[in-house]
This record gives structure tokens, C-alpha cells and sequence, in this order.
């Protein structure tokens, strides 16, 4: 297979270490692409009565977006061990630019909703941008590098319900998306310039590189376990994100900027993001596990706790985005850490795998959360909820030694 020349960047690793303003870029271009998934979910309420949706289907607005995300993580990540890098982040990029564009004008129910699955599809940018950072760190540091650049991912996701829901508040949900658009663009022209080429070493086919995912799924032990796991806790973390919203606006009366300011809450969690990647280089991988599994429980059984005064009720609930938030986070970047370390030549495909399963859990905790609050309110969803971590310490507990090998 001939490989092309490979052009010099501003921003491009030399002598073997990364230059830490890659890693700041990487982790910025990781938040403002991330975010695009994430406007929607405190703007569900304004968006479904915009587009007339039913109270039961509302769900669909987040979770067809965690759904094109999971396509995309698994037909086209695994094109990072296949075709030259930056041109596959820069196209990613520029799909989703036009879908936001046109999910702000959308005119119907379904072209929204077919605008969110595009959304998602095109925002695996993320994931690409990770493999470099993963790739151009020596084994050494690569914890510490990854947890940066997800502590960028990490404050996309937990900024971007703010930042919805404040410009929704000012403007409306339309602006949103037309100022989500732009940041793309605008991304777009910057990487364009900044990002080095990487050029992966695979020659083998996609269909070959598909065809491959199935065996490294069934062989590599710690990939299933590290993707089962962040599957139960995005699970958790997604329903409680998708539902909170609602139930701030129908039981506290929150406006859109009440809203807006808890979800700064949960910005905390995403200083867990460098923490678990530094604790994952020491080899501190599985206490560490254990940690964010239970903390994420803890989190959920708080929610669980009703007090007389409203003003105490609300601070609760922000200790638990805050609790929620860390778990995940943290469990996240131990579990990138670990597969990462598996096989460089294979890690476009080994994080494909992981990200689609953890993400079809958050798929599945949106569904849930909006049939659960529908069905039951706020309690019936909490429950809901506190199943997807105690089935990850349920799996977690079996594993049989401190480090697991592929």
C-alpha cells in the first residue's frame, strides 16, 4: 500500500515526546465536537413541543443521537487503522456542521430526528483525535496524555447542557444549533492547519478491518469487561442526564437558566479525567475501578433522598451530578488507559468496540429514562438508574486478577 509523504505541522510530536500544545488542542477540539451529542438533552422539553412530539417519545431526541454515535463508532473509527488520520477527523467535521445547520431549520419531527442520528454519526470525530493523542505518547506518559485530552471530552459533554440551555434561555434551541454550527466551521479551518498527518501502518482492507473486530471482541477479555463496565455507568449517567432537566422544570418550576446553572455541577467530574489517568499509569488500575464503580452508586442512592426544604433538595441533587459525573469520568479514561495498552496497530478497532458498547448503554438510559419518568417520576427514574452501576460491580466482581492481559 503506498504511503504518501507525510508534511511537517506546527503542532507535530518531536523526538519522541508530544508537544503539549497538540494535547491542548486535541482536548479543546475533543469538547466542542463532543458537545454537539449533548445540547439537546436540557432542551428536550422545548425541542419535542416545538416539533410536537409526544411526552413518551421525547427520549428519542437524545437517544437517536447515541445511536448514530454508535454507528459511527462502529464503521467508522475503525477507518483510523485504515486511511490517513487527519482527513478523516476534518471530513467528520465538516458532516457535522451541516447536520446541526439543518437541525436548526428543521421543518418536521423527522428531519430533526434524522439530523440528531447524523449528528451523532459525524461527531466520532472525538474518537479519532483520542487516537492521536494515544498514539503519539510514549507508554509511559500515555495515561496522562489520554486522561488530558478526555478531560477536554469530559467538559464538552458536562458544558455543553449550560451553554444549551443559557442560550436557549437568551435566544431560543434553534440558536444552539446554528452557534454549534460554527464552531465547527470555525474548528474545521483551525485543524485544517494545526493538525499533524498520521498515517497508520495497516494494509489490510475494511472489509478485512470489519471483519476483524468480531474476533477481537470475542479474544480480547479486557476489551468486553472495560466496554461492559462504562456501558452500566454512561447508562446511569445518560438517564439521569436526560430526565433531570424535566424534572427541575416540572417539580421545582426551574427556568431554562436554573437549569443551566446546575448542570455547571457537573463540570466537576471532569477534573477525574487526568486524576484516573495518572493513577492508571502507576498501575492502580483496578482499585481505582472499584472507587468509580461505587461512587456512582452512592451518587444514585442520594438522589433517592427527599428533604422538606426545596432550596437543600436541589444543593442534593448537585452533589449527585458532581458524584455521577467523577465515577464516570474516571472509569472512562482507566478503561481507555487499559485497552490502549492491548495493541497499537489495533487500537482504532479496540476503541471502536469499547466506545459503541459503553454508548449503546447510554442509548439505552435515555430510552429508559424518559419511559421511567413518564411512567413513575422522579423515583421510579432513580431506581431505574441505580441498576446500571450494581450490574458493573456485579460483573467487575468476578474478574479474577488485579491485571487482566488480551
Amino acid at each position: 500500500m503506498h504511503r504518501p509523504a507525510v508534511p511537517a505541522s506546527p503542532l507535530a510530536p518531536a523526538d519522541g515526546e508530544i508537544n503539549p500544545w497538540l494535547v491542548l488542542l486535541l482536548a479543546v477540539s475533543c469538547g466542542l465536537v463532543v458537545a454537539n451529542i449533548y445540547y439537546a438533552q436540557p432542551l428536550v422539553g422545548p425541542i419535542s413541543l416545538a416539533l410536537g412530539m409526544p411526552a413518551q417519545a421525547a427520549g428519542l431526541i437524545v437517544t437517536l443521537t447515541q445511536i448514530g454515535y454508535g454507528l459511527g463508532l462502529l464503521f467508522v473509527i475503525p477507518l483510523a487503522d485504515y486511511v490517513e488520520n487527519r482527513g478523516l477527523v476534518l471530513s467528520a467535521i465538516g458532516t457535522s456542521a451541516l447536520s446541526m445547520l439543518a437541525a436548526a431549520w428543521s421543518p418536521s419531527e423527522s428531519v430533526f430526528l434524522a439530523c440528531a442520528l447524523l449528528t451523532g454519526l459525524s461527531s466520532v470525530a472525538v474518537q479519532v483525535l483520542v487516537l492521536y493523542a494515544a498514539h503519539m505518547a510514549h507508554d509511559g506518559i500515555r495515561g496522562r496524555v489520554v486522561g488530558s485530552v478526555m478531560g477536554g471530552l469530559m467538559l464538552g459533554i458536562m458544558l455543553a447542557r449550560p451553554v444549551a440551555s443559557m442560550v436557549a434561555d437568551v435566544a431560543s434551541w434553534q440558536a444552539v444549533y446554528l452557534c454549534a454550527a460554527v464552531a465547527m466551521l470555525l474548528l474545521l479551518a483551525v485543524l485544517r492547519v494545526a493538525l499533524p498527518r498520521r498515517l497508520p501502518h495497516s494494509d489490510i482492507g475494511y472489509r478485512e478491518l470489519m471483519a476483524s473486530m468480531v474476533d477481537l471482541a470475542r479474544h480480547t477479555v479486557v476489551l468486553r469487561r472495560r466496554g461492559l463496565y462504562q456501558a452500566c455507568l454512561f447508562g446511569a449517567f445518560s438517564l439521569f442526564w436526560t430526565v433531570v432537566p424535566l424534572h427541575l422544570a416540572q417539580h421545582f418550576g426551574m427556568p431554562q437558566r436554573g437549569i443551566a446553572l446546575f448542570a455547571l455541577a457537573g463540570v466537576a467530574g471532569a477534573i477525574a479525567a487526568p486524576i484516573a489517568g495518572r493513577l492508571a499509569d502507576r498501575g492502580w488500575v483496578r482499585p481505582a475501578t472499584a472507587a468509580a464503580m461505587l461512587m456512582v452508586v452512592a451518587a444514585l442512592l442520594l438522589a433517592q433522598i427527599e428533604l422538606a426544604s426545596t432550596h437543600l433538595q436541589v444543593l442534593l441533587l448537585v452533589l449527585v451530578a458532581v458524584l455521577l459525573d467523577f465515577g464516570v469520568s474516571a472509569n472512562l479514561v482507566l478503561g481507555q488507559r487499559v485497552i490502549f495498552s492491548a495493541g497499537a496497530a489495533q487500537r482504532g478497532r479496540y476503541n471502536a468496540i469499547f466506545m459503541a458498547v459503553f454508548f449503546t448503554g447510554g442509548a439505552i438510559g435515555s430510552a429508559l429514562g424518559g419511559w421511567a419518568y413518564a411512567q413513575g417520576g422522579w423515583s421510579q427514574a432513580a431506581w431505574t438508574a441505580v441498576c446500571f452501576p450494581l450490574l458493573a460491580l456485579a460483573y467487575f466482581s468476578s474478574e479474577a486478577a488485579p491485571s487482566e492481559r488480551p
